[in-house]
């Protein structure tokens, strides 16, 4: 049993770290509110298909979240980040601001996904 316990355990950790480590993972730091309160900066406008993490960080004036590939990242005040990780296909995918009126008053666009 306890032979068993360890594999299962040493399995578990290389699934997780080659998860971490995948080839096709990208990293895209989300900037909210700069260089005004409505808009969102991307470090990169085109990433690779699979799973991506998105670093939102909010250096607006008011509270901003930020919704792509049907996951959400927190509200997030003045000064606050929030990690999100999502899977992207091939193709264009829509970001936006989930607050009433943001995505409206430009709080939103497409990561071209490859």
């Amino acid at each position: 049993r306890m032979r068993l316990t360890i594999g299962v355990a040493v399995a578990g950790l290389t699934l997780a770290a080659s998860a971490l480590a995948a080839p096709n993972a990208s990293t895209v730091t989300v900037t909210a509110g700069k260089p005004s309160e409505l808009k969102f900066t991307l470090s990169k406008m085109s990433v690779a298909a699979g799973v991506g993490t998105c670093r939102v960080t909010n250096k607006g004036k008011s509270t901003h979240d930020f919704k792509i590939a049907g996951k959400k990242s927190a509200m997030l005040r003045p000064g606050k980040t929030a990690v999100l990780v999502v899977t992207l296909k091939k193709g264009k995918a829509a970001y936006l601001c989930t607050l009433p009126g943001h995505a409206a008053g430009g709080m939103k666009g497409t990561l071209t996904v490859k």
